[in-house]
């Protein structure tokens, strides 16, 4: 008897590019557990600027999200993930514990970014046209091959 896989699902993208409604959707659909450090800082009652405590929480949900994909089960880590190094560092970690990895890039126009993240009201200060263009300009977009490295999505594994 083989023991269950585990998959990984990383949600990436900018603020208000819809990461939290798909994950939330993914987390449902596989019976998976959604791993959003804004979720634990907004219940902790920490500013979602800090960005030490932000690291502090990502690291344990990656505990965590190990702990479960070692049982066979599926993790959604919604953490932006903007860096390349980030979900190629993720991977390596999933893939060692024999877990598929997956990765869904969220992306949409800053125009709606802007609506979206100003209708939240979550952060404070709120973030601005400014900073979601340097935020664009700073996300390091997964590229065709980046995305080969991943393995295809579960069955009906998108909304």
């Amino acid at each position: 008897m083989t023991e269950p896989r585990g998959r990984l699902i990383i949600v990436c993208g900018l603020p208000g590019a819809g990461k939290t409604t798909v994950a939330t959707a993914l987390a449902e659909r596989h019976s998976g557990v959604r791993y959003s450090p804004d979720d634990w800082m907004d219940a902790l009652g920490i500013n979602l600027w800090d960005e030490a405590k932000r690291a502090g929480i990502e690291q344990l949900q990656w505990q965590q999200a190990q702990s479960l994909l070692a049982l066979g089960g599926t993790a959604i880590i919604e953490w932006g993930t903007w860096a390349r190094a980030e979900r190629d560092a993720l991977r390596t970690g999933a893939r060692a514990l024999g877990a598929a990895v997956e990765l869904v890039h969220m992306d949409a126009p800053i125009d709606v970014l802007l609506d979206r993240v100003t209708r939240r009201s979550r952060e404070s200060p709120p973030i601005d046209r400014a900073m979601l263009e340097d935020a664009s300009r700073a996300f390091e977009r997964p590229t065709a091959e980046e995305l080969a490295l991943y393995d295809p999505p579960a069955k009906a594994s998108l909304p």
